[in-house]
């Protein structure tokens, strides 16, 4: 039984003509396979509702080709040949016991139609609003096309209904479903019965509203996600207009799933939002209608989910991240395993899937996305090999995590640490300037080492080479993670530049407690969250701070995690000069040059200190010593030592704590090198038949 404090996180709650066993709601969301990784897709959501998820929904489900957002992979419903997919996802999460929901989506401006090459279609003459800028426009919807807007999407009710879907979702959020775009006065400029006053603009997703209910509400539940402000005032959708407009359609579906209008605040990073920063959005909704609602806030901590049932905010607990971070959240608050919760630790690495087209993943589960490709259980992995005992050389996430796993299979683990703390660069990070919630990742498998009498850990041991061969470990992995370069080399500069010692900084050395001070200048030419992180670090230290980047925006790749925009303006606001289209070299004195990359124009960067935030290089140094002495292993007992994580190729901490799972995963197996090492699916080919028949008849004249 659960523990008596969250005992009401498991009562049943009714929707509809539909249940859910308990109040945990994954609500929609993507994850960069959609019809293109069925399988592995379906699996996904299998293991949500084998770890206690009460429902688990789809991602957005794209419902017809007028309306498609190429490159974005996400799942159709086009017509019923994609209905066998969609059944393999039924099938699976109704197998563990939870309800199976769809966001059925139209995405009108937002989906540019590149690959069914159809016009757009949206409320109002405008261009299509994508994260990729499209030069595309979307025409305004006439009487005609409005009408077939509503039948297509009852149609993909009823398809839904077909193959086992107990919750169907109207979709009116994140900037994505036509019901918003029409709600919001910024895109409808209409001036019938569809634009206009409140009313008019709400009509659109009163109409989906009813119909969907008369097509399916006798099995179905019907439920509402809509977004709730677009925090642009009185310019666009805001909360006193929403709260107006649910006073009266509140009893209209089933099930309220309230969000923000924009998917870049509604999944906000650790590093701009706390635990539940969406209640001040949502609260107060709950007692205009009788009907559930749903809300999301990241929430992890089974005191934040009664308090907001308790308080009325909330009927049901949403939650996207923390159901990929630790899909048996649930069953882990049911049997007080409080301590063996993965939680999420708000980076959005799991976003930036969808983002770049590739299979989710995540920081804290590295078996995100691999369930069905390799076959990877969160919470099962099989027994040991023949092998006995495994050295890991470096307690950073990739050898913690190695440590963790192992030990979980069995392995006599001995762990070594140079430092006087674990956690490598997750420790050194999180101390950063909005980071501290990444800590989670060391603090999860420190608290899961602990348990097991298998694994042994020592601190401020600086390993050798003799060392290793004294202790006679079977395996050797070296998980000794990397270093920044103060030479410059990047994307950029691929041979080394030399810029004077005294005053070049790395991010080593402000983890150090090394920090510069007066005029600083920080290049950023690796693009992801980090060079603005130190820029805001010397700014809160007092520095003049000016970022340097060959982009054209501050910390690139965070549009990738939806954080790219809060990240540029938070510098700005904290008076960070950005500069960029330039990278960095070497000036003629002791100050360095900025020059344009496109015109090539040079200037002097008055500065007193330069933090170089470019490349890394792997502490290989203990693999260069055991390769030396490689005639010794043998004596020694070693029968192989790798390299994991940084210390292999420097990347994400998620690619890191994935380098470190799949290594203790695979210890002992036999891998086929010229094998594809995970399961795919091929696209299906048309029938021999049509082929035939398109060469024998020829193109159309």
């Amino acid at each position: 039984m659960p523990d008596e404090r969250y005992q009401l996180l498991f009562e049943s709650v009714k929707i509809g003509p539909v249940v859910a066993p308990n109040r945990f709601y994954q609500v929609p969301h993507c994850n960069g396979m959609g019809y293109r990784d069925v399988s592995a897709m379906a699996a996904l959501r299998a293991i949500k509702a084998e770890g206690g998820w009460g429902v688990v929904n789809t991602e957005q489900v794209e419902i017809h080709h007028t309306s498609e957002i190429t490159p974005f992979i996400e799942l159709r419903i086009w017509d019923d040949r994609d209905l066998p997919a969609l059944s393999r996802i039924t099938n699976a999460v109704h197998t563990h016991g939870a309800l199976a929901g769809i966001e059925l989506a139209y995405n009108g401006i937002n989906g540019p139609n590149l690959y069914s090459r159809e016009v757009p279609l949206g409320p109002s003459d405008l261009p299509t609003v994508t994260f990729t800028n499209d030069p595309v426009q979307a025409r305004a919807m006439t009487k005609q096309d409005l009408a077939d807007l509503r039948r297509w999407h009852r149609n993909a009710a009823l398809r839904a209904k077909s193959v086992g879907f107990d919750i169907v979702y109207v979709y009116a959020a994140h900037g994505f479903g036509a019901p918003q775009h029409f709600l919001s006065r910024r895109y409808n400029q209409r001036t019938d019965e569809y634009g206009g006053s409140l009313k008019n603009r709400a009509r659109l997703l009163v109409e989906l509203l009813e119909e969907t209910k008369a097509a399916v509400g006798d099995t179905c539940a019907v439920a509402c996600r809509i977004g709730l402000d677009e925090l642009l005032g009185e310019e666009g959708i805001h909360r006193e207009e929403m709260l107006e407009l649910f006073s009266e359609i509140s009893e209209l579906p089933d099930l309220w799933d309230l969000t923000l209008c924009s998917w870049e605040h509604d999944s906000r990073t650790s590093r701009f939002s706390e635990e539940g920063h969406e209640e001040s959005f949502v609260s107060g909704f709950k007692q205009l209608t009788t009907k559930p609602v749903v809300g999301v806030g990241r929430f992890t901590s089974p005191d934040a989910m009664v308090s907001q049932i308790r308080r009325g905010v909330l009927d049901l607990i949403g939650a996207a991240r923390p159901s990929i971070a630790d899909p048996f959240l649930p069953k882990k608050i049911a049997e007080g395993r409080l301590e063996d919760i993965r939680e999420c630790i708000g980076c959005n690495i799991c976003v930036s899937g969808d983002m770049t087209m590739s299979p989710i993943r995540c920081t804290q589960n590295p078996t995100m996305g691999e369930e069905w490709r390799r076959r990877w259980h969160p919470e099962i992995i099989h027994d040991k090999g023949p092998s006995k005992s495994v050295l890991i050389v470096g307690g950073g996430p990739a050898g913690l995590e190695c440590a963790r796993a192992l030990g979980r299979r069995g392995y006599q683990v001995t762990l070594a640490e140079k430092n006087k703390e674990l956690g490598g660069r997750v420790t050194q990070e999180s101390r950063l300037p909005g980071l501290a919630a990444w800590n989670r990742v060391r603090d999860y498998r420190l608290g899961q080492i602990r348990q097991l009498e298998n694994v042994e850990t020592y601190l401020a041991s600086d390993v050798t080479v003799s060392d290793i061969l004294e202790f006679g470990s079977e395996h050797v992995v070296l998980a000794t993670g990397s270093n920044w370069r103060r030479d410059g080399v990047s994307r950029h500069h691929l041979a080394p530049l030399t810029f004077p010692e005294a005053t070049t900084f790395t991010p080593d050395d402000l983890y150090a407690g090394k920090l510069p001070q007066g005029r600083v200048i920080v290049y950023d030419d690796d693009h992801y969250y980090l060079g603005g992180v130190i820029a805001e670090l010397c700014r809160n230290h007092g520095c003049e701070v000016t970022l340097v980047t060959p982009a054209a925006i501050a910390s690139s790749w965070t549009i990738h995690t939806l954080e790219q925009d809060l990240i540029q303006a938070d510098l700005l606001k904290k008076g960070i000069q950005i500069l960029p289209h330039h990278f960095v070299r070497p000036g003629k004195n002791t100050n360095p040059e900025a020059v344009h990359i496109y015109t090539g124009a040079a200037n002097i960067l008055d500065c007193d200190a330069l933090v170089l935030v470019t490349a890394r290089l792997p502490n290989s140094e203990l693999e260069s010593g055991l390769e030396q002495v490689q005639s010794s292993w043998a004596d020694a007992g070693i029968k192989s030592v790798t390299r994991i994580g940084d210390a292999l190729a420097p990347a994400t901490i998620a690619a890191a704590v994935y380098s470190g799972h799949r290594y203790a995963r695979e210890l002992d197996e036999v891998i086929d090198p010229d094998a594809v090492p995970f399961e795919r699916e091929l696209t299906e080919l048309a029938p021999e038949s049509d082929w035939n028949t398109f060469w024998q008849c020829g193109f159309n004249s």
